[in-house]
């Protein structure tokens, strides 16, 4: 829910506190408007104007959405008006969470700093953009200018260092892109004295880079992420409990639909636990751990592994009675068996008494989820045999679902 760490909008690139303060006095206007519309269209007008100001070009992978973004940010400023009137601390408030600072006095300190080119926090947000854009010669004037620069960190709201910045994942969903190089970067970073094992405080608290790089997927895409954990690993990162808040890192791998990086981990001796071995296909530890495990544990298991296509593991879960219907990050194993694109294991579940018609947490059936993997994923032929085979069981086709079939098909048609 907006805002978090990741939603934290771009600053313009020369960003002064009289403007802000002018801005906060305009949306505390915008916000009295007997307009209700209003309120809509300057969030759309603010954001497109910080991607222009801030030089950014917003793409499918950049995660400043702006046909969401202005909706969660409206609400935002709702929540924090009273007897329907928005203050001006509430608009300096809403306008520093939005970039990714707890309060308006922190964002004020650096706003600041960033006037003044030779400060350190203007020296942390070259270093950050530099990373990201994979500028290795950059990198290097920089920590030879301000050696300190390796061990500060942001002064938003997740507390990362610049090592955090390689993973491409908790910090500004800007900045959330990886380099070909960053294997070199994060190298020169841990030569220059980075703590490998520095927390950030995402996603709860605790996170390391290796439980972000791990989890990520902009270095799976990139090709470069079992090397970027393997540095990592040899450079002396290691498994946190607490980054993981209890499960083991392979597990939240999976969760997180990052299988590679789990059986990479797995490969160089990290724990698994029942999920994990769901998960990753490995009947001989499922069947060993069960045991043990607690109910919610056994139905996460059954989830990973019909997300993963582990059709010897979702048997014997199922033998062993665990819940067809387990509800799992939202989602019930008929869903996940979706995600995954396994009809097998589709036709498995069923045959078990799976309810086609059950609803995740978005209100959406597993014919829903598929139209949604269709539309959202470039895996498009696959998930249409997914939702050709949910037909065939019987899955409910309502009047929008039936239009949108038959211009799949249409399309389909043209293209061959």
């Amino acid at each position: 829910m907006f805002p978090n760490p990741q939603d934290a909008l771009p600053l313009p690139s020369r960003p002064s506190l009289e403007q802000y303060k002018k801005l906060a006095k305009d949306l505390v206007k915008t916000a009295a408007s007997s307009d209700r519309s209003a309120l809509r269209t300057w969030a759309v007008n603010w954001l497109k104007n910080l991607v222009q100001l801030a030089n950014l070009q917003a793409t499918d992978r950049l995660p400043i959405n702006a046909g969401q973004l202005p909706a969660e940010f409206e609400s935002f400023v709702r929540k924090q008006e009273s007897d329907g009137k928005l203050s001006l601390s509430k608009a300096q408030f809403v306008l520093a969470r939005s970039h990714g600072f707890e309060s308006w006095p922190k964002f004020s300190r650096h706003l600041d700093a960033l006037a003044h080119a030779d400060s350190s926090e203007a020296d942390f947000e070259k270093a950050a953009d530099v990373i990201v854009g994979g500028q290795l010669d950059d990198l290097t004037r920089l920590l030879r200018k301000n050696p300190d620069l390796v061990r500060a960190r942001s002064t938003r709201e997740h507390r990362g260092t610049l090592l955090h910045y390689v993973a491409a994942n908790g910090i500004e969903g800007y900045r959330q892109k990886t380099p070909g190089n960053v294997v070199q970067i994060a190298r020169l970073l841990l030569d220059s004295g980075a703590e490998v094992d520095a927390e950030a405080d995402v996603y709860g608290g605790g996170s390391t880079t290796l439980e972000l790089a791990a989890t990520s997927v902009h270095p799976e895409r990139a090709g470069v992420q079992e090397a970027l954990m393997q540095l990592l690993i040899d450079r002396g990162a290691t498994e946190k409990p607490a980054a993981s808040h209890g499960r083991t890192l392979v597990s939240v791998c999976l969760a997180n639909g990052r299988k590679r990086a789990a059986e990479f981990l797995a490969a160089r001796g990290f724990r698994i636990d029942l999920e994990a071995a769901a998960g990753l296909g490995r009947l001989d530890l499922v069947t060993k751990l069960f045991a043990d495990a607690t109910k919610k544990q056994r139905e996460s298991a059954l989830c990973w592994a019909c997300e993963h296509g582990s059709i010897d593991s979702v048997h014997f879960l199922l033998d062993q009675a665990v819940s067809i219907h387990p509800i799992v990050s939202g989602e019930t194993a008929l869903h996940w068996a979706v995600v995954g694109g396994h009809i097998d294991i589709i036709h498995l579940l069923l045959s078990h008494g799976a309810d086609l018609e059950a609803k995740n947490v978005y209100g959406g059936t597993a014919l829903g989820q598929a139209v949604w993997c269709v539309m959202n994923t470039e895996s498009d032929d696959e998930y249409l045999k997914v939702i050709e085979a949910l037909i065939e069981a019987g899955a409910v086709i309502d009047s929008h679902m039936r239009e949108w079939l038959a211009a799949q098909a249409k399309k389909r048609e043209s293209i061959s």
